[in-house]
C-alpha cells in the first residue's frame, strides 16, 4: 500500500470510530431527530457542490428509486435508531454492537446469491462475532436495555443490506453522488419534526453543538470523501479493513474521554468480535457464474 493509501487507511480507521462518543455527547441535550437533521444538511450542504461540480447529480437521480431504498437502509432509519440507542447505551457497547455489520452483510450477501461462498474459515469468524456479541450482552445486562439493543440490531441489518443495493442496482452512480443525495434526501425528511425543535439546539452547550458540527463535517462529509478516495486507492475489499479498527476507537474514545465503564463484557467480546470481523471478511472462491459487484457504499458511522 502506498503513504497516500496508508495515510487514508488511518485517517478513516480513526474516523468512523468517532460518531459514536459524538452521537452520546449530542443526545444528552438534543433529541435524536435533531441530530439526524444536523448531521445530513451539514453534509449535504457540503457535498451536494462537489456532486454538482462533477456532473454526478445526473446519474443518480435517473436511479431515484433505488437511490431512495438505499437512502433507507443507510442513513434515514439507522442515523435516528443509533441516536435513540445512544439515549441509554452507551457509546462503547453502540459502537461494538455496530461491528456486527460484517457478519449480517455476509449472511445477507450469501441469501442474495452473492459470489463468495461461507467458508469454513468465515463461519468460523461469524462464529466467534456471535460469540463475542454475546459476552457483551450477556456478562453486562443491566448496561443493554432490550429496545435500544433492537434498535441498533436493525441499524446493522440497514448496513449490511445498503451496499448491496449500491453494487446490484446503482454500479454507474458515483459513491460520493449516491451519499449526498441520500444526505439531502434525509434532511427533507426530518426538516419538519427537527425544525420546530431546533431552540433545544441553540440553547445547547458548546460542547453539544460542537460535537454536532463534528458529526456532519467530520464524520459524515469529510469521511465520505475520504473513504471513496480509499476505494480508489487501494480497492475496495482492502478498504473495508477499517471496520476492524473502528469498534476499537470507539471503546478507547468512550472509556477515556466519557468515563463510560471498561466491563467484562467489552474486555471478553472486543478481542473476540474484531477476531470475528477480519475472519468472516476473508475473501473466499467465487463461484464462476457470480457477476462482478460494484463499489460498496459507504458506511457513514
Amino acid at each position: 500500500m502506498s503513504r497516500r493509501g496508508w495515510a487514508l487507511f488511518v485517517a478513516m480507521s480513526l474516523i468512523w470510530g468517532v460518531p459514536y462518543l459524538l452521537i452520546k455527547v449530542a443526545v444528552d441535550e438534543v433529541s435524536p431527530v435533531v441530530v439526524v437533521f444536523a448531521r445530513c444538511a451539514i453534509g449535504a450542504a457540503l457535498l451536494l457542490p462537489w456532486t454538482l461540480r462533477r456532473g454526478g447529480l445526473g446519474p443518480a437521480l435517473r436511479q431515484w428509486r433505488w437511490l431512495l431504498v438505499f437512502t433507507v437502509l443507510e442513513m434515514t432509519a439507522p442515523w435516528l435508531l443509533l441516536a435513540y440507542a445512544e439515549q441509554s447505551l452507551s457509546s462503547s457497547l453502540t459502537g461494538l454492537l455496530v461491528a456486527a455489520v460484517p457478519f449480517v452483510a455476509a449472511f445477507a450477501g450469501r441469501l442474495a446469491g452473492e459470489e463468495e461462498r461461507l467458508t469454513p474459515v468465515r463461519m468460523v469468524g461469524m462464529v466467534l462475532g456471535v460469540a463475542g456479541i454475546a459476552a457483551l450482552l450477556g456478562l453486562d445486562p443491566e448496561g443493554a436495555a432490550l429496545l435500544p439493543v433492537l434498535a441498533v440490531a436493525l441499524v446493522t441489518v440497514g448496513y449490511a443490506t445498503a451496499p448491496l443495493v449500491i453494487s446490484r442496482k446503482l454500479p454507474e452512480v458515483p459513491g460520493v453522488a449516491a451519499a449526498s443525495v441520500a444526505l439531502a434526501v434525509t434532511t427533507v425528511v426530518y426538516a419538519p419534526f427537527a425544525l420546530p425543535q431546533l431552540g433545544d439546539a441553540v440553547d445547547a452547550s458548546g460542547e453539544a453543538l460542537l460535537s454536532l458540527t463534528t458529526l456532519g463535517v467530520l464524520c459524515t462529509a469529510v469521511a465520505l470523501a475520504l473513504f471513496f478516495a480509499l476505494i480508489r486507492e487501494v480497492g475496495p475489499q482492502r478498504a473495508l479493513v477499517i471496520t476492524f479498527v473502528n469498534p476499537a476507537v470507539a471503546v478507547l474514545l468512550g472509556v477515556g474521554l466519557l468515563g463510560e465503564p471498561f466491563t467484562l463484557g467489552i474486555a471478553l467480546g472486543l478481542p473476540l468480535v474484531l477476531a470475528g470481523c477480519v475472519l468472516a471478511t476473508g475473501r473466499g472462491p467465487a463461484t464462476p457464474s457470480a457477476p462482478e459487484v460494484g463499489e460498496p457504499a459507504a458506511t457513514a458511522r
